[in-house]
């Protein structure tokens, strides 16, 4: 049995991965951004093993969240799934930050950083990170014009740079990134085409599985299967200066 910690596990893949997970028999602890999403969650997933709170748009929020878990002890996987989808406005909850950015990189950073360190890391990411070069210079966009497209695709770019940067710093941890799919969530939409339990199947899998791919490092899935990311996610000075602005922005190294 594994202990595993899921973000933004209060509805949708997150919520679909902890019913999974706990069905296999996993200790599963979830996370909602407040107080009532954390009740509306702990109902949804009979036998989950507990429940944290904290909004991941802010920094402080996130602290929080570390905190929260670190108490519990060592988990054997955290999984990074909340996320703000490409619709968003600009919107900050955290001065100067767009809440893409700080719920979608810099949340799953300060928590890798400030979790003890678990056996396995997930990150989510999406297909729409393809279409995109990281703006290292630019990556709190308050030197383009807004695009929540743009931003998010940037975002999910970051993400798998991150996951990248992890698996090569950090070769006690097996860090891995997929993408669920287009999928029929409230983020993706009614008439999303891809099969919905796949996309949180992926997810369980990376963080249980004995599966060969998955206790492998540094890798990128797609329904359980790997998939070639974009290429910048295995640029290494690219990496670095994603963890170097992350620390700037949020105050916490990565070590």
């Amino acid at each position: 049995m594994a202990r595993v910690f899921i973000t933004g596990s209060s509805d949708g893949l997150g919520l679909m991965a902890a019913r999974l997970l706990i069905g296999q028999g996993h200790e599963v602890l979830l996370h909602g951004r407040n107080e009532r999403r954390s009740r509306d969650a702990f109902a949804a997933a009979a036998g989950a093993g507990g429940v944290v709170s904290g909004d991941l748009s802010t920094i402080a929020g996130t602290r929080t969240v570390a905190d929260e878990v670190k108490k519990l002890g060592r988990f054997d996987a955290v999984i990074h799934n909340a996320g703000i989808g490409y619709r968003e406005g600009r919107v900050e909850m955290e001065p100067g930050v767009p809440s893409v950015f700080a719920v979608n990189v810099l949340a799953p950073y300060i928590l890798t950083a400030l979790i003890e360190r678990p056996k396995r890391l997930v990150y989510l990411s999406s297909g729409m990170h393809r279409g995109v070069r990281p703006r290292m210079d630019d990556l709190l966009w308050t030197k383009r014009s807004w695009s929540g497209s743009s931003a998010y695709a940037e975002s999910k770019l970051c993400d798998v740079l991150l996951a990248f940067a992890v698996a090569r710093r950090w070769k006690d941890v097996k860090a891995n990134a997929l993408e669920p799919g287009w999928v029929a969530t409230k983020m993706g939409g009614p008439s999303a085409p891809d099969d919905l339990h796949q996309g949180c199947a992926t997810q369980a899998w990376l963080a249980t599985s004995e599966d060969e791919f998955a206790r492998s490092s540094g890798g990128y899935f797609y329904h359980q299967r790997p998939r070639a990311p974009n290429p910048i996610a295995a640029d290494v000075r690219t990496q670095e200066e994603l963890l170097a602005e992350c620390g700037r922005i949020s105050g916490i190294s990565l070590d």
